[in-house]
């Protein structure tokens, strides 16, 4: 089983997801509501300028009409009759309906002089009237609103569909707006989760490596014989004691997704030598001997130093934890690659649990094919999103001589001078 090229992000727990999800749907119906307040203010005041529009429209088509009526009934516009009452009698343009023409508007025009404009309901059948006399000559305009009152339906229909899609639209843009304004907190949350897990699982190893000098050190004191040891003891603490500092750092670039760490050449036989040793007191204490093996040539890589060292600490850790009497750490070099192993005696690998091994917690609770019980938490992820930071890859696979190994591969750096590669584990051992 291979894990490259990809770095997991830290899931949510169920009542974030639901906290942001709730945050994402208010937002969104607030922005919802927002832009329907607007659309219904719009379409309102559109709808208001249009009605006043076709109001004056009418009244002036109808008042034009009756101005250019010169004794000539005929003349009038579609949808449009005139009734003119003067010395001759009273005509009418042919087709007016019946009772569509106000007799009694057409008298009071007559005495008063006095022009007029109103609406009558004949029948069911909508009429606007308009009066002016002129001269001895009353002339009265017969509008059917029929046909406008249609428009104006078609124009309301038309408003109100697009003012439904509006709201529609907005409903739509709000929830994904929503969603979008939460996801800087759901990053954040990913993130802040992510390094307390990290922090948590990392820090434990060195922890655990001082609190183990620490008692070798009270140990050796109070014997109080042992100079060398205890000052060896004092060294290797201010040693893990610097190596915790720098893993803090490491996590805290890791934990910046815009941060890039320094990078430099790295000979992994110096790491693993460095990671073995340090490992091999707490193995110790388990019963457990911790061998480092490879050749003479140089195995160089280049990489950031420190989370290298916690990828091999944290697949030391976990071989430790599961091995029957010994972890072997090899490196070694093939054609233009960088290769790491660690392998250890204890139960084997279930097959079942290979695809998601490198998944955060996913794996927890394993058996092995001889049916013991093997756990993997975070550590074996943070390996793997470590790796990927390097451009390789880890692969999982039963060890030969029965047990678990876990290969670490990575491009290997070639160097065109004879300059010493950085000693990462700040020893003097080769």
């Amino acid at each position: 089983m291979t894990s490259r090229g990809r770095l997991r992000d830290a899931r949510l727990t169920g009542a974030e997801s639901a906290m942001l999800r709730r945050t994402a749907v208010r937002l969104g119906i607030q922005a919802g509501l927002i832009v329907a307040a607007i659309v219904t203010v719009l379409v309102g005041v559109t709808l208001a300028v249009v009605l006043h529009a076709e109001a004056e429209g009418t009244r002036s088509m109808l008042a034009a009409a009756v101005g250019r009526a010169d004794g000539d009934v005929a003349d009038a516009p579609a949808n449009t009759w005139l009734v003119i009452d003067g010395p001759d009698g009273r005509r009418s343009t042919e087709g007016l309906p019946a009772g569509a023409a106000d007799p009694e508007a057409l008298a009071r025009t007559a005495r008063t002089g006095v022009a007029e404009t109103h609406e009558r309901d004949v029948n069911g059948a909508e009429y606007q009237i308009f009066t002016m006399r002129r001269g001895d000559t009353t002339v009265q305009g017969v509008l059917d609103l029929g046909p406008v009152r249609a428009d104006r339906g078609h124009l309301l229909f038309s408003l109100l569909l697009v003012g439904g899609l509006g709201l529609v639209l907005a409903a739509g843009a709000g929830a994904v707006l929503g969603v979008r304004a939460v996801q800087p907190l759901a990053n954040a949350l990913s993130l802040q989760r992510r390094f307390v897990a990290d922090a948590s699982h990392e820090l434990r190893t060195p922890l655990t490596l001082l609190t183990t000098r620490a008692q070798l050190l009270r140990r050796h004191l109070q014997r109080g014989h042992d100079h060398q040891a205890a000052l060896a003891d004092a060294e290797s603490l201010v040693h893990d004691s610097d190596n915790l500092a720098a893993v803090l750092e490491d996590l805290l670039l890791a934990a910046d997704p815009h941060a890039e760490g320094a990078t430099e050449e790295i000979d992994l036989r110096v790491l693993a030598s460095g990671v073995a040793a340090a490992g091999a007191a707490v193995a110790g204490a388990r019963g457990v001997t911790v061998r480092a093996e490879g050749g003479e040539e140089p195995v160089v890589v280049r990489g950031a130093p420190v989370a290298l060292r916690r990828a091999l600490t944290a697949l030391l850790d976990n071989a430790v934890r599961h091995a029957e009497q010994s972890v072997t750490v090899t490196v070694h070099a093939a054609d233009r690659q960088a290769v790491v192993e660690v392998a250890d005696d204890g139960p084997g690998l279930d097959p079942a649990l290979e695809p998601r091994m490198f998944d955060r917690f996913s794996s927890a609770g394993g058996r092995s094919p001889d049916g013991r019980q093997r756990r993997f938490g975070i550590g074996l992820a943070l390996v793997g999103e470590i790796v990927a930071r390097h451009h390789g890859e880890v692969e999982a696979l039963a060890a030969p001589g029965g047990g678990a190994a876990f290969r670490l591969t990575f491009p290997r750096h070639i160097t065109g001078t004879s300059a010493t590669p950085t000693n990462p584990s700040g020893s003097d051992q080769p």
